[in-house]
């Protein structure tokens, strides 16, 4: 199979996910065949990257003008081919610079063949190289210096060391043999490094591997929309609950000159050490991060004399619960292997988060959710539970809102959908459109991703 298919899913999850696109709501308001279709085209573009790579520049340290001409610079200077790449400032986000991705690309495949795994397939359609612990299948005499086709096998069905694939897998683009067979399969030490570095990818994008790391930061759109949203402010005290890799703690931290305190939790050790490095890099002092389960984030009797969780009630101006999600809009994925029932076990998680975070906001305080899938259950019917639960809470307008409103499904009024932002690639995917300009285009062609906006009265 030549070029990206569909999103592969089990099939009970398909059908979860259609019923989601076609409830009762959707097709009155749209008919059956309209639904179906926006429901075809969400399986279709969620396999494709977007058609541009977003990078949110470090304006608390530089001026966007100069970091868009130091990136020009720095590009040229790795690919000859960069000279004619164009760096756009976002006309409405005044961090945030688009670099078009030039895709697909008319590749010819070759008779030897790699094959990489589902998600390093979706990493090489947004520019990465292949390293070597993703490579399952190669030539049997493969060598340094060979060039070679990458395949991604969508079902996880090839078998480690094989020779060669015959399942159902899709063509990713060329490289180049940075390892022997020998050394990918047969070593004793541990796989490091690029195993076949990609020289024709079906999806070109610029390389980023440690460009400015203290200018300029890859984050999706609506990520960084995110921070926006939230609204911080100079010397307030802010939450962001679960917050590994701590690309929106940073961007938080950014937004208010680095004045204030941005408190970051992550469950998981590893990845607080990685906030810390990224807050490091980005030479932001206001960043405190705890490895710390924010479900217990909150307490009427804390300990004494420490900084930090579990906090008392109310200590918090703003708090963000990016709240860990099924991933469902992440683009490109070719394949998820998780079960419905995997799925649908983020709701009970995100709304004991959520009891949490409306408990260490303060009165008068701003409360953001959002997620980066597209199912009703963690979107749309969360906020109908939080506005239910919580009468403190009420829905506010969001800026940026460049995104579209809220789906239908739910229950909620239009005036509340009109309040919430949902990022759908669906409602504007169409591969042949990309002679339209992308500074058009952008705000459509994203990660399928969520944002609700309270505020505790």
């Amino acid at each position: 199979m030549a070029g990206t298919a569909d999103f592969s899913l089990k099939p009970e999850v398909t059908e979860y996910l259609r019923s989601i696109f076609l409830n009762k709501e959707m097709l009155a308001a749209v008919g059956h065949q309209e639904a179906e279709c926006r429901f075809q085209k969400l399986l279709t573009c969620l396999s494709h990257p977007p058609s541009y790579t977003c990078v949110r520049a470090s304006t608390h340290l530089v001026p966007l003008e100069e970091i868009q001409r130091k990136l020009h610079e720095e590009l040229k200077q790795q690919t000859r081919e960069v000279a004619s790449v164009q760096i756009v400032p976002h006309p409405r986000i005044a961090d945030v610079l688009l670099l078009p991705v030039d895709g697909p690309r008319p590749v010819e495949q070759l008779s030897s063949e790699v094959v990489v795994g589902a998600q390093c397939g979706s990493a090489l359609l947004r520019g990465a190289h292949v390293f070597a612990p993703g490579i399952i299948a190669c030539p049997k005499y493969m060598k340094v210096g060979d060039k070679v086709s990458v395949f991604s096998d969508l079902e996880g069905r090839c078998t480690r060391g094989a020779t060669s694939f015959q399942g159902n897998k899709v063509f990713v683009g060329n490289g180049v043999a940075e390892m022997n067979r020998s050394h990918i399969f047969c070593s004793d030490k541990p796989l490091r490094g690029v195993g076949v570095r990609m020289v024709d990818p079906l999806y070109q994008s610029p390389p980023f591997d440690g460009v400015l790391p203290s200018l300029v930061f890859l984050q999706n759109l609506p990520s960084v929309v995110v921070g926006h949203v939230l609204g911080p402010q100079p010397g307030e005290r802010i939450l962001d609950m679960c917050a590994a890799p701590g690309g929106k703690t940073c961007h938080i931290a950014a937004l208010m000159r680095d004045q204030g305190e941005v408190v970051a939790l992550d469950r998981i050790r590893n990845k607080v050490e990685r906030i810390r490095q990224n807050a490091q890099t980005l030479h932001l002092q206001s960043i405190k991060a705890f490895c710390f389960n924010s479900v217990d984030a909150v307490s009427d009797d804390p300990p004494q004399q420490t900084e930090g969780p579990p906090f008392p009630p109310e200590s918090f101006d703003r708090v963000l619960l990016d709240a860990p999600c099924s991933g469902l809009g992440q683009r490109p994925n070719m394949a998820c292997s998780w079960s419905l029932k995997e799925i649908r076990s983020y709701q009970p998680l995100q709304r004991k988060l959520f009891h949490a975070a409306v408990r260490l906001l303060k009165r008068g305080g701003v409360l953001v959710y959002s997620t980066c899938t597209v199912t009703l259950a963690e979107n749309e019917e969360q906020v109908a539970w939080a506005l239910s639960t919580f009468p403190c809470l009420t829905l506010e307008p969001q800026e940026p809102h460049i995104g579209a409103e809220g789906m239908l499904g739910a229950g909620l009024s239009l005036e509340q959908l009109r309040l919430l932002q949902r990022f759908r690639p669906e409602l504007s995917w169409d591969q042949t459109e990309t002679k339209v300009p992308l500074i058009s285009r952008v705000d459509g062609d994203t990660i399928g991703f969520f944002i609700a906006k309270f505020l505790k009265n």
